[in-house]
């Protein structure tokens, strides 16, 4: 990965995040450049959430920096972080189960007209509804009835609703926290085409995932979480599923982090 930092769409310094006296992510020092997809990997309890929370503005970091497209920022929630170009695709999906699919895109940020009427707003669902069909087509996502509420949609369906949403909008960095990890065999591949879509148009990502094939497939370079620190750091083209579990587990530790676990 190249330092030249016009090419660095992501970078957190030293941050941290303790929970009273449990210090669920010290020191994490991260880079993503753009158009790079990245795995964090690590077990239950690693750091790997705690670490997008940071980033997304779901929780306040306790202390640390963290540099988003060139300027040093502090979201004071998901919305601020979506609205500067993160779109999250977060394990609960936050969809609305009573709206159809352009209400659940559009959802906090729906688009009006008619905006002469002072206070009062009209949505613009003819508007809407086509920006939901160009994203869906933009990640090959197969919808067979956009009207349809969500609540009526299976596994599959809900993911690559959530998953289109980062589509259909100007975002910088998609972020994906265990996007298929509920779904079977087919609904998996077709979220792992989208993943693959967003590569080729250039866009990074960054995927939390505990499935190795997954991860071997699809990005470009892995991070290992271990008890709240990056503990590796590794080019896919460098590195095997072994290599990994053992950075995972404790059995391995890379030189430049001696000392950090």
């Amino acid at each position: 990965m190249t330092d030249n930092v016009n090419e660095i769409i992501l970078e957190t310094r030293d941050l941290t995040k303790h929970y009273g006296g449990v210090h669920a992510l010290t020191g994490a020092d991260f880079k993503l450049s753009k158009g790079e997809h990245v795995a964090i990997m690590g077990d239950n309890g690693a750091g790997k959430s705690t670490f997008v929370r940071q980033i997304t503005g779901v929780e306040q970091r306790t202390s640390g920096t963290i540099i988003f497209d060139g300027k040093e920022v502090r979201f004071s929630g998901p919305i601020q972080a979506r609205e500067a170009g993160i779109e999250t695709v977060f394990q609960t999906l936050a969809l609305a189960d009573d709206l159809d699919v352009p209400d659940n895109l559009f959802l906090g940020r729906e688009i009006t007209k008619l905006d002469w009427l002072g206070p009062f707003r009209l949505l613009n669902y003819k508007a809407m509804r086509q920006a939901t069909i160009e994203g869906l087509e933009r990640t090959a996502v197969k919808i067979p009835n956009i009207r349809n509420t969500i609540q009526n949609m299976s596994g599959g369906q809900r993911q690559c609703v959530a998953i289109a949403r980062t589509a259909t909008f100007s975002s910088k960095l998609t972020i994906m926290d265990e996007p298929t990890a509920a779904l079977g065999v087919q609904e998996t591949e077709q979220v792992e085409n989208i993943i693959r879509t967003l590569k080729e148009a250039g866009e990074p990502l960054i995927l939390i995932s505990h499935n190795m094939r997954q991860v071997m497939d699809l990005v470009d370079r892995i991070v290992v979480f271990r008890r709240g620190r990056i503990v590796a750091n590794l080019n896919k083209e460098d590195t095997d599923g072994q290599d990994i579990v053992a950075y995972i587990t404790g059995a391995k530790t890379g030189a430049e982090y001696e000392g950090a676990a």
